[in-house]
């Protein structure tokens, strides 16, 4: 009976682990920023309510947080990943 030895080689992937945890981590940044950017329905359709359209959260919070999630995206992308010894 003989036991099979797999020889550790060097993985040629793309990205390492670490990358994979930036891209999830901006998936979430952007997630949230669209999360925000959508707000809440209004209760009464017939009324246009300013306040709630043009809040803060809409037109700056969720903005900043939807463009760096993407710069979170191209910086996870071109990261080198670290070299497995």
């Amino acid at each position: 009976m003989s036991i099979i030895k797999k020889d550790p080689t060097p993985s040629n992937s793309l990205f390492g682990k670490d990358n994979y945890v930036w891209m999830l981590i901006g998936l979430v940044v952007l997630a949230l920023g669209f999360f925000l950017m959508a707000g809440g329905k209004s209760s009464d359709i017939t009324h246009f309510d300013d306040n709630s359209i043009y809040s803060t959260t809409r037109i700056t919070i969720a903005p900043i947080l939807i463009i760096t999630g993407f710069v979170i995206e191209i910086f996870a992308i071109m990261r080198k990943p670290k070299k497995q010894a």
